[in-house]
């Protein structure tokens, strides 16, 4: 339902669009930028400004999806149930922050397609962190303590967005944040004395 709620395009003066028009739009935009409003999908916004929140949203929206593939790769070797039952929860809470955020992005007028090209192209970008490989169990602590730390560090301001549609998950996101984050440094202190599973990945016929 969040998805479906956010696809609407904002819009844009027309080519025939008077600069009194233009002038006006702008003025209302200011105007909310100085109040500490929101903008939402369907109002005027400068290209800049919609450009600068493709880049932020997109950017962030392909972290979460590169990143829970790491975390994902140790669901089945995590030494004890408990274990995988947190990292499952973490995976899935990533895929949706991704899946939403994308959703957000839609409503900018770019497709989730789009999107997945640049990411593909190496025109857009994410966390760098998650290129570095997760070769023991103490990595997913160490990647979900610091990690996570960073997120809440970049989050809380983002709370306050300008725009709709990503001040609301956001403040989400910083929420859980916290909590995740303090179970993983737990992880960290207890990876000395837990050894993962010897279960593997199956083998392809």
């Amino acid at each position: 339902m969040a998805a479906q709620n956010l696809q609407s395009v904002p819009a844009e003066p027309t080519a025939g669009t008077s600069e009194a028009a233009e002038a006006e739009a702008q003025a209302h935009f200011d105007r909310v930028m100085a109040e500490d409003s929101r903008i939402e999908p369907k109002d005027w916004m400068p290209a800049a400004y919609r450009k600068t929140l493709l880049r932020q949203i997109s950017q962030h929206a392909h972290s979460e999806i590169i990143g829970m593939q790491p975390e994902a790769n140790w669901i089945s070797r995590a030494p004890s149930l408990k274990r995988k039952a947190i990292l499952m929860a973490k995976v899935q809470d990533e895929a949706g922050h991704g899946l939403y955020l994308y959703s957000a992005a839609e409503t900018l007028g770019q497709t989730r397609d789009e999107m997945m090209d640049a990411l593909i192209a190496g025109k857009a970008r994410y966390s760098s962190i998650f290129n570095y490989p997760a070769l023991t169990w103490a990595d997913m602590g160490a990647i979900g303590w610091l990690v996570d730390g960073a997120a809440i560090c970049n989050q809380v301001p983002l709370c306050r967005a300008s725009y709709g549609p990503t001040a609301a998950p956001w403040s989400g996101f910083a929420r859980r944040s916290p909590s995740t984050s303090a179970r993983a440094s737990r992880s960290c202190l207890s990876s000395p004395t837990e050894r993962p599973s010897r279960s593997r990945w199956p083998r392809t016929p």
